[in-house]
């Protein structure tokens, strides 16, 4: 089986897939190489995930700011 890429998973799919891969390296029972190479996919997970939320709490902002409100002063309970 190929893994998607990490470009094209939503957030879900790639926390998904950070979780499994965090599994996998805490069990330890991977091989060097493999551990390394689950190690990067990680690095390029987290990284995509970091990207996912910075990109929706930009939008979050924007309505927001759309709505008069200030921007990143208040808790989220008011939506």
């Amino acid at each position: 089986m190929t893994e998607k890429p990490v470009a094209e998973m939503t957030f879900e799919e790639a926390m998904a897939a950070l979780e499994a891969v965090v599994g996998q390296l805490e069990r330890g029972d991977v091989a060097l190489e493999a551990s390394i190479a689950l190690y990067e996919r990680g690095a390029e997970l987290k990284k995509h995930c970091a990207d996912k939320l910075a990109q929706a709490e930009a939008r979050v902002e924007m309505i927001r700011a759309q709505e008069g409100r200030a921007v990143g002063t208040t808790p989220a309970e008011g939506l």
